[in-house]
This record gives structure tokens, sequence and C-alpha cells, in this order.
């Protein structure tokens, strides 16, 4: 049922499971506060019992250093000797925290392996993942989150300065725009967050650390989730929208002895796939306990054998779309034509949900279990 051979399933069990290492990206565009939010997280992860990793900004190195994009042949060859280096830095640190005694591990990358594409053409980010033999994929889900600063230009514009980065020469309006191509070289990644500039600044770096502790678990990962049915989606709209990625899923339910629902989850798209485990516990309607692992393939077949055979797998499409600084998730299921679902997490109960034009809702359905993909996977 599964389309996994007996045989490989038995001879996963057993194997010893990694040290466990949470790696993030804190990204934005320029001016957004990046500096400061890594102070902000080395005082404030270290107070609670974390070790904390920083890997440097690779693009900073390299022009501050002379390598820059307008020296190099090509952009496209600055790109790649750029992704080169931020991948090897990323194992590096990674090689590390493996060695160390520490039972809370986070790595924390200033911008990660996708900024790069914000600078570059399709044909150049399409040349610069064939020259290094990987995918769009791989990278953007290799971290375990993203955290996304606006920048000052958009909102704060009275605060946008470039002074204290050399590398950086963008006018405001640039800045803004660049925002916008962060954001969409990141949308689709399963647990992108952005921070805008709605509060002030000392208020933004809190919402920061808010984002990253609630996502830890620090101490509860309490998720705030809406959900709404809506008429079926123009498809051909949202696959043109620079702001939307559209994710393949294929979601098992494991069986569980204590209430929880566990379900492990294969996400990806084009044959390039990651993996996750994801423990529910409910708190309200509104508000659940929610944990989740990457896994290794290896460990995600291993879980396999304890599917619940009394439900179906839930295979889907969703279109990961970013809009007013929200991230909306639209699932588009096969067994329908005229619906879909979408859904929004929410940092707070109260937060008011503006839904672009395109999106028509038909009622809202959070807490009723007939929406939930638990319940669409009943035989």
């Amino acid at each position: 049922m599964l389309g996994v051979s007996v045989d490989e399933l038995l001879s996963l069990k057993g194997r010893p499971a990694p040290k466990e290492i949470v790696k993030i990206v804190v990204t934005g565009g320029p001016c957004a506060g990046k500096s400061t939010a890594m102070s902000r997280i080395q005082s404030y992860f270290s107070e609670i019992g974390y070790t904390v990793l920083f890997v440097p900004e690779t693009a900073t190195e390299l022009i501050t250093g002379g390598a820059a994009p307008w020296v190099c042949g090509t952009n496209t060859d600055f790109q790649i000797c750029q992704l080169q280096l931020q991948l090897e830095k990323e194992r590096v640190f990674e090689r590390a925290a493996r060695t160390m005694k520490s039972d809370k591990l986070l790595i924390v990358c200033d911008r990660g392996a996708l900024d790069g594409k914000a600078y570059m053409s399709p044909a150049e980010f399409a040349e610069t993942l064939r020259a290094l033999d990987t995918n769009e994929i791989d990278l953007r889900d290799n971290y375990d989150a993203v955290f996304h600063l606006v920048t000052a230009a958009k909102g704060a514009e009275e605060f946008y300065t470039t002074a204290n980065n050399s590398a950086r020469t963008e006018t405001p309006a640039e800045a803004a725009a660049l925002d916008d191509r962060l954001i969409s070289a990141w949308t689709g990644h399963p647990h992108l967050r952005v921070i805008d500039n709605s509060a002030d600044f000392d208020e933004k770096m809190k919402r920061l650390l808010c984002e990253i502790s609630s996502f830890l678990g620090e101490p509860e990962p309490f998720e705030i989730e809406r959900k709404f049915l809506i008429e079926y989606p123009d498809l051909k709209l949202l696959n043109r929208l620079p702001n939307c990625e559209r994710i393949e899923i294929i979601q098992t339910y494991l069986n569980s002895a204590n209430g929880d629902e566990v379900r492990v989850r294969q996400r990806g798209q084009d044959g390039h796939y990651v993996y996750f485990k994801t423990v529910k516990r409910r708190v309200s309607d509104l508000k659940r306990v929610e944990i989740e692992k990457r896994l290794t393939k290896d460990e995600y077949l291993t879980l396999l054998m304890n599917a619940d055979t009394s439900k179906r797998q839930i295979r889907k499409d969703r279109y990961c779309l970013t809009y007013k600084n929200r991230y909306f998730e639209i699932d588009v299921y096969p067994f329908w034509n005229d619906r879909a679902i979408a859904e929004i997490e929410l940092s707070d109960e109260g937060d008011e949900i503006v839904f672009p034009d395109f999106i028509k809702v038909i009622k809202e359905v959070t807490g009723d279990d007939n929406y939930k993909n638990a319940g669409l996977a009943e035989l």
C-alpha cells in the first residue's frame, strides 16, 4: 500500500539516531535589523540553555574580501562561488555541532542558500543549480525554519540607512523591491515567518525572539491556526504569481496510543523531497501543541511501518502564498474540483486576516473535524 518493500523497511530497524541540531535562517531586506537580531538571539537563547552557533553572511564576506559580482566574470560566476561557500560553511558548522556535548544546539544562518536567488534571473539561477548539481527543494528545505525581517524601507522609511554595511548600496525603492524578491525566494518553505515593521524596532526584535521560541518549543510550541473552506482557486493564476510556490505533499497517519495525532509527511516537487514527523495535541479549537521533526529518508521509511491502515494517505498540492506579510497555505485535493482549504498560522488569536481578492471564502472551518486532514483520511 505504501509502495515500499518489507525488506527495505526491515533493513532500517535499529539504526542509531543522529544528534538533533536545529538550523534556522534569519534573512531580510537591507536595513531590516539582522545585526541587532543576531546579538539578541545569542543573548536570549544562550541564557535559556542553548549552544548557539552563527554562520556569517557569505555575500558580505566575499564582497568585502574583494570578490564582488562586478569583479567576477559574470553575476552567475559570483553566485556559484557564494552558494558553494555558503553550503560548505554550513557543513563545517554542522560537523562542529555534532562534536559538542550540549543537548540544545541551534545553528543560525545569517542568510541562507536561497537568498542569492533574489539577485539572479531565472536563467542564472538554473545555471547556478546545474553547476553545483543541486536543486531548489534541497536548498530551501535544508533549514528547519526561515525568519524574514522586513526592510525598514517598507513601513519605517525614516530609519532606512546603508551606513552600517559597506556591501549595501540600495535606495529605499530598490530595498523594498529586493525585500519582495527575498520573500518570494523562500516562499514554499514549511515554516516561513515574516516579521514586519508594524510596531517599533524593539517590538520587532521581541516578535522575532517569540517566533523562534515558539518554533523551538520554548516553553511550549503553541500553533494558532485558522482554516477556511474556499472556492476552487484559479491554479493558473497561482502558478504565475512570483510570491506563490506549489508543493506536492503525501501525508501518512501513524498509530498513536495516547490520542495524539501523529503523522509523517513527504514534501517537495519534481522528484526532490524532504521528510517530517509531526505530533499534534489539542489545547483548544484554535490552539494546539505541535512538535515537528525533520527526518532522513531512512527514518521516514522506518516510521511508515507503523502506518495507521484504517486511514488513507492524503495526497495534495499545497500552494504557499505570501500576501501582506501573511503566509497562506492553500491545499488542493484530487477528490475536490469545486473547493479547497486555506490555512493561516497566527501569532495571536485576535489577529486580523486580509485575504487576497482572488481567494473566495465560503466559510471558516477552524475546529471542524470534517475538514481536517485526519478527517479527510478516514476510510
